[in-house]
């Protein structure tokens, strides 16, 4: 199978059966436009990401900007939003795997994000096979037999499709253009545009995107003239495009009405992305060793710093024409254990009941099973309204409330060992091509495993981090907890192959105790991968 590239592309990856299929000379073609007009700016902004660091590590703390003020004051408004995208109420979430799509689409939820980041581990294999999978999805030609002969297709009517790519900070390292690898963003997102965009919309939706992990309303800058030059290159009107960004960093909760300007004509409103925002405070603010957050499970959504996030958000929303969407409560059903099984049902009724009363216009499940509970707690606030954008939320939020990071107590050893056995699972999955794994009763992806490796590091630096009965959390500490909670994960994994578990420990041992705390774990990983 040989492909017939642009000039200046190069692909060093294996062809299997159908990528031929997605990676056309004219798809790839958009590829390297796209690459060649904002690669630059891509550097730029990840350089401003660096700088900004070095900045609050040298102790400055972010605030509203006030070269933007006159955006904050203003009266504006997006874009009105398609009608495919006025009903959100319930939003599942998932990888591009050909069974889980199906499933999600047949899931009963308003919405389905199908996911090229977070919750898919990024091998080449899983990017190129999760286009194909799309490509026969959008076109309602997609079917799936197990093992057992079971065939799973799609039923009449399915949720309509949001696609996130990967973040700014990933790239496609098979692919590259004039000896730059491309943006494993751009590389997503012009792949699955190109060849499907005309499709949707010819079938009643159209080409609707979540982004992930920008820290500026400039990054949102970036995608929204990379989505001008995509509509003008395949001949769509601008506005064409839509997309929701999830707020999952620190700094972008003081510029999210910035980024909703940036993307006004684009815009589907914000979502709020609860597990990578825990991670995004750990990281800003590490070298402060005044701030040291408590177990993981002690920071829910209620605790003060992440309620005002969550509602300022619904305000930013709503006070210009736009959706708020709730984020990930990680809770799954529980089979064979009826007590613990109604305890998580209460925890998702109690989250999407929080969420629906607060002004969101929907949330996000993890497992078809959820859909429903999630659905009635929506449609008790709601009634058979798709939306509630009218609902304003009253009050005034900033740095005061968003940097007041508590709780900090308790940090325990059942919390510390937590955060090991996570992590290691969690890797070890990722590591043997699965992004979205079940640990504990709960659904973790990179986000959760990037908390359990910043907590453990955080724990071990500051003076603040020790365990309810007074012991110091040191490196020394973890070394001996690992082993054990390796074992553990070996023995919860069953017969499946424990080789990446092995492989995951040494890089959780590394990462978590590393003396310069590394940005993302994914990026490091990434490169040890096919």
């Amino acid at each position: 199978m040989a492909l017939d590239l642009p000039q200046g592309m190069a692909i060093n990856a294996p062809l299997h059966p159908r990528f031929d299929e997605i990676l056309t000379h004219d798809a790839l073609a958009l590829v390297a436009r796209l690459h060649r007009a904002f690669e630059s700016r891509r550097q730029e902004l990840l350089k401003a990401r660096i700088e900004r660091q070095a900045r609050i590590d040298a102790g400055e703390m972010p605030d509203f900007l006030p070269e933007t003020r006159h955006i904050r004051e203003n009266d504006w408004k997006i874009a009105p939003l398609p009608k495919a995208l006025e009903c959100r109420r319930v939003e599942i979430t998932g990888p591009v795997e050909r069974k889980m799509i199906i499933n999600a689409f047949n899931s009963g939820a308003d919405s389905y994000m199908t996911d090229f980041e977070d919750s898919n581990s990024p091998n080449w294999y899983n990017q190129i096979q999760g286009q194909v999978n799309l490509f026969d999805a959008i076109r309602r030609q997609i079917s799936y037999t197990n093992e057992a002969g079971k065939e799973y297709r799609l039923n009449e009517k399915v949720a309509t499709l949001q696609i996130r790519p990967r973040g700014w900070h990933l790239d496609e390292k098979h692919v590259t253009v004039d000896d730059q690898r491309v943006s494993g963003g751009i590389f997503d997102f012009a792949l699955v545009f190109f060849h499907n965009a005309k499709e949707q919309l010819a079938r009643g939706a159209g080409p609707y995107f979540y982004l992930p992990k920008m820290e500026s309303h400039l990054e949102a800058r970036l995608w929204n003239d990379i989505f001008i030059l995509a509509q003008e290159h395949v001949g769509l009107p601008r506005g064409t495009i839509k997309a929701t960004v999830l707020v999952e960093t620190i700094l972008a909760t003081f510029e999210m009405e910035e980024i909703l300007y940036e993307l006004r004509e684009h815009s589907a409103g914000l979502n709020a992305g609860r597990w990578d925002y825990i991670f995004s405070c750990i990281k800003k603010f590490k070298k402060n060793w005044d701030f040291c957050l408590a177990n993981r499970s002690a920071i829910t959504m209620e605790v003060p710093f992440m309620r005002s996030y969550a509602l300022a958000l619904v305000q930013a929303c709503h006070k210009r024409g736009a959706p708020a969407m709730g984020g990930m409560s990680a809770l799954i059903p529980i089979k064979n254990d009826p007590a613990a099984n109604e305890k998580a049902l209460a925890g998702i009724r109690h989250d999407k009941t929080r969420d629906a009363n607060d002004g969101y216009d929907g949330g996000w499940v993890a497992h078809p099973g959820l859909v429903s509970i999630a659905m009635e707690e929506f449609r008790k606030v709601l009634g058979e309204r798709p939306n509630q954008w009218d609902k304003q939320v009253s009050g005034s939020f900033g740095p005061k409330d968003w940097l007041d990071f508590q709780p900090e107590q308790p940090i325990t050893e059942a919390g510390l060992r937590n955060n090991i056995n996570v992590g290691i699972h969690y890797l070890g999955s990722w590591l043997a091509g699965n992004g979205c794994v079940p640990i504990h009763n709960l659904m973790e992806d990179a986000a959760t495993a990037e908390i359990s490796r910043s907590q453990v590091w955080q724990w071990v630096v500051s003076p603040k981090g020790k365990l309810d009965d007074g012991r110091k959390v040191t490196a020394e500490m973890v070394r001996t907890l690992i082993p054990e909670e390796l074992a553990k994960v070996k023995a919860a994994i069953g017969n499946e192959p424990d080789a990446t578990y092995d492989q995951a420990a040494g890089i959780f041992e590394e990462m978590s105790l590393s003396e310069n705390y590394p940005e993302f774990l994914t990026l490091p990983l990434y490169e040890a991968m096919d």
